[in-house]
């Protein structure tokens, strides 16, 4: 059970995912795990080796020294997650690099008799991950790179046996689009267009959700030289151009036979489904092959999108990442041992892996190391040594962002720091023929990043949406920078502000435009944290003096009169009291962190005491409260257990530690010496019995519409900023995440309940209706836009408990594993869960996004980009992550309207079945009981 747990870990990684499974299950039989520190030595060039390595988590550094003081060493390249490195210990050589974690890592380490065993054992498989000379010889000759534009690429088995599929599938069901074609005066024997393949396949499949989509499907055939235009040309377009199969290049190529178009009906959804996965990387492949020039504005779109998830350039401002999308260009060499550049040449490239792996070689060393996909090297040549003319111009890049930027400065020091970038064309710019420009900015202190947005707001009525688009980043996040104990003295220092020099007109025009400037500021700031300033007393404060000042001025000021009714508004709303509220009552409310909760606390010999507390309490709090009960509270530390008897001591200043505990998780309080006796309660295991005979019965749409009002309720309760607590720890907040927590609870409760359900079955035929029922569901989930628990239903489904049952899914109907290999692509993390993402950019509002994503989106930005850039505040890192959270706003950017067929229909018993789900939340647990179902085959 243990492998089982390991084993579906190490499948995540890169470096194993092509691995046979055998292999993969030794490796978690005899692995070790590592958690190490930034800035920790693993072994220094020179030592004897002991152990091999692979990264599951962070970065390490590696550094070569021509020196045994090391003080010389110089950083070479950087390790990064589903590297491997430390072969050497199969010869005993010594080591050629000294390895040094760059960030937190953790690590998977092999000892070097365990390694040694499965080298002897498995070689064919762990040759291509290793460097040589164990790995692929290096032998080829250093050549002069260029970008690869030519395809010559000998088409493999499947996309051979894909192209006729798809012939035979066309040539059955829409036999005129391959034919004879006449332009200008030629005849093409036996072509299709472009537009007409684009429309055909949107028609045959339901996985293929956008042209952009059907395109790249099409550019994979291209690229194997199964698909040809006339005139080869290698990208495939969506135009009135023509296409030729591969099969139709000859003459009088054969019609598809009868037991061919039966094969092709049932092999095309198949096909449909395969391309689907090959194609966003066909299509970028196909971008980066275009001349930089030739790149259209959604070409660069997609390059940017790519961009944005690769770590190595997670430090690179925007700009930079989008002038890189101009000119990065593809190279593809298909040969094992190609050299890319040699030791001491001038260095004319920066380069980033997209697929594959590249050894980094030292004269006299050896290997050092292997990059992997994600990986760049070959930057610090570029930006250290003399100016050349390079394939990535890296320097001009760096120049022209540095051209466009200015600098305030207050005594000799930045304080602002903004960049020039155009602004695009506005009704008032009509008839300037020079190009407009505005100024972004990068980053500053927190008190010129105020002033600036004050001075720059535009207070034309036409102008209000890109204003607020404007302040949008800078309200929802000044809470990380700025906290209202900060921004609401500033604010009320800025509204009387009148300037020192001008006429006394300009003065009070000044005056008045900035009172106004101001009042919009507060507006956008009340619209975006509504409710949530009720809880900060500053905030009430500061509303409650602001609106009395505007009142005051308003009688005497006739332009700030139109700004009066909306800060009125406001106003109310601080003064309502929504617990008395009818509508509170009626309907779901957020959890605020000052309602209060009745929770029970549990002692080492599982007696409990309940404590009430509000929902943001701290642990200092809590113990405070249990101490109250127990009548000492001397030494008492609060645990927090999972059913597997996993044991966390909590820190006195975590908050709202009640909505954090997993599914069955409890809370414990004792003294410290007694944490080591702790047990989990028996009623944490979770149920011994399934509820597959009360909800067998229910029709799974009713199952899948109950689950999606439940989830909608959830998730319009979730506010922004509650990401933003989550991504930069709640407790530097000291705010409540109750909401997201429970969201996110919602979909491990709905992932673990397909694998209790599936695992407490013991009858192999009720198991496999089991197994079409939750297909079912997670298509009526998709079908009402619930992504969130289509996604839950199918990580569960895929959980390994339930995976590895080969019986149960060897009789599940062909149609069902088609829905579900169908499922499963759009779970493919490859190219940053590109799949996912397309399909969601073409949904339409209301929508429930899957939150996991979201919240590992805004984590990616945060570790990957400073806060504070020489202790200015980063204003980029801050605008990313903001448009990452917006994405909520996106989706409850229209109201959940449900579906009337099922709203007239009664549902109670399924209303209550879904919101009270009772699970096995123990892998663990899960695991055994997946065995006993189904033993292992020897």
């Amino acid at each position: 059970e243990d492998v089982d747990i390991i084993f579906t870990r190490l499948k995540e990684v890169k470096a194993f995912e092509k691995f046979h499974p055998n292999l993969l299950h030794q490796i978690c039989l005899c692995g070790y795990y590592e958690s190490l520190e930034k800035g920790i030595t693993l072994f220094r060039q020179g030592d004897i080796g002991t152990n091999w390595y692979a990264v599951l988590a962070g970065s390490l550094d590696v550094k070569v020294s021509e020196t045994s003081s090391h003080q010389d060493a110089v950083t070479i390249c950087t390790l990064g997650i589903g590297t491997a490195f430390g072969e050497s210990i199969l010869d005993n050589t010594p080591r050629h690099a000294t390895i040094v974690t760059r960030e937190s890592s953790e690590l998977l380490r092999i000892e070097q008799k365990d390694f040694k065993a499965l080298w002897e054992k498995y070689r064919q498989y762990m040759a291509g991950l290793l460097a040589p000379p164990y790995g692929t010889p290096l032998i080829e000759p250093h050549v002069p790179l260029r970008p690869a534009n030519t395809i010559t690429k000998v088409p493999s088995e499947k996309i051979l046996r894909a192209g006729k599929i798809l012939r035979n599938a066309i040539l059955s069901r829409a036999p005129h689009m391959i034919r004879d074609r006449k332009y200008h005066l030629k005849t093409y024997r036996q072509c299709c267009v472009g537009t007409e393949l684009v429309d055909w396949m949107l028609q045959q499949t339901s996985c293929v959700h956008s042209r952009t989509q059907a395109v790249g499907m099409w550019q994979v055939l291209v690229e194997d030289s199964v698909l040809n235009h006339v005139d080869q040309e290698h990208h495939f377009q969506d135009k009135y151009l023509f296409y030729r199969f591969l099969d139709d290049e000859h003459e009088d190529a054969p019609l598809p036979t009868e037991e061919e178009k039966k094969e092709c009906d049932e092999e095309l959804q198949d096909t449909m489904l395969l391309l689907s996965q090959m194609g966003p990387d066909a299509h970028m492949r196909m971008i980066l092959r275009k001349p930089p020039g030739q790149r259209t504005v959604d070409d660069l779109e997609i390059i940017y999108e790519e961009l944005i998830h690769i770590k190595a350039l997670s430090h690179l401002s925007t700009t930079v990442k989008r002038e890189l999308a101009g000119v990065l260009i593809f190279e593809s060499h298909a040969k094992g041992g190609t050299v890319l550049f040699n030791q001491g040449e001038e260095g004319t490239s920066w380069y980033i892996i997209l697929k594959g792996s590249v050894n980094v070689v030292i004269y006299g060393k050896g290997v050092v190391c292997t990059l992997h996909e994600g990986d760049d090297f070959g930057k610090l040549a570029l930006v250290n040594d003399a100016p050349r003319a390079a394939s990535i111009d890296f320097n001009r890049i760096l120049r022209d962002v540095e051209a466009n930027t200015v600098r305030l400065k207050e005594h000799d020091q930045d304080v602002l720091v903004l960049e020039k970038v155009p602004a695009g064309n506005r009704a008032s710019n009509q008839g300037n023929s020079q190009p407009q420009q505005k100024y972004t900015v990068m980053s500053g202190t927190p008190e010129k990043i105020l002033e600036h947005f004050l001075e720059t707001i535009r207070l034309e009525p036409a102008l209000n949406e890109a204003t607020d688009s404007v302040l949008n980043d800078f309200v929802m996040m000044h809470c990380v920078f700025m906290p209202n104990t900060q921004l609401c003295p500033a604010l009320v220092a800025q509204y009387p502000f009148v300037p020192s020099q001008g006429t006394e007109q300009e003065k009070m025009d000044y005056a008045l435009n900035n009172k106004r400037r101001v009042i919009r500021l507060v507006l956008q700031w009340a619209a975006v944290y509504g409710d949530v300033l009720q809880e900060d007393d500053v905030a009430v404060a500061f509303l409650e003096e602001f609106y009395v000042s505007v009142s005051d001025d308003a009688r005497m000021i006739t332009a700030l009169k139109e700004q009066l009714p909306e800060l009125e508004k406001i106003h109310k709303v601080l003064l309502q009291q929504f617990n008395t509220s009818d509508e509170r009552a009626q309907k779901r409310q957020p959890i605020r962190g000052s309602d209060e909760v009745l929770f029970k606390v549990y002692c080492m010999d599982h007696t409990y005491t309940t404590i009430r507390v509000p929902v943001a309490a701290s642990v200092k709090e809590v113990i405070s409260a249990v101490a109250d009960k127990l009548g000492s509270g001397e030494g008492l530390i609060i645990v927090k257990m999972s059913s597997g008897g996993e044991k966390v001591v909590l820190k006195p200043n975590d908050v709202s530690v009640f909505t954090t505990l997993t599914i069955n998780g409890r809370l414990f309080a004792c003294p410290r010496e007694q944490f080591d006796s702790l047990t989990p309660l028996p009623e944490q295991e979770g149920p011994t019995v399934g509820t597959v005979g009360t909800f067998e019965l229910m029709s799974s749409k009713d199952l899948a519409y109950q689950m999606t009002i439940y989830d909608w309720e959830l998730f319009n309760c979730v506010h922004e900023l509650e990401l933003i607590y989550h991504t930069f720890g709640r407790h530097n907040f000291k705010k409540t995440t109750a909401n997201l927590d429970l969201f996110l609870r919602r979909f491990n409760e709905i992932q673990f309940w397909v694998v209790t359900e599936i695992c407490l079955c013991s009858q192999p035929s009720k198991r496999v209706q089991l197994l079409k029922k939750f297909i079912k569901i997670a298509a009526h989930c998709k079908e009402y836009k619930n992504l969130n628990s289509f996604f839950a239903i199918v990580m569960g489904l895929s959980n390994v408990a339930v995976s590895r049952l080969a019986l149960t899914w060897e009789k599940l109907p062909s149609k069902f594993k088609k829905f579900y290999a169908e499922f499963e692509s759009l779970m493919d993390p490859s190219r940053n869960h590109r799949a996912y993402r397309l399909t969601v950019a073409k949904l339409e509002p209301p929508l429930i996004p899957f939150m996991p994503l979201l919240i590992k989106d805004m984590t990616f930005t945060h570790e990957g980009n400073k806060t504070f850039i020489d202790n200015l505040v980063n204003f980029e890192k801050m605008r990313m992550i903001a448009n990452t959270a917006r994405t909520v706003r996106f989706c409850r950017s229209q109201p959940f309207n449900p579906d009337a067929a099922q709203a007239n229909k009664n549902h109670q018993d399924v209303r209550s079945y879904v919101r009270q789900l009772n699970v096995i939340d123990n892998q663990r647990t899960l695991s055994q009981m997946s065995h006993r179902l189904e033993p292992r085959r020897p």
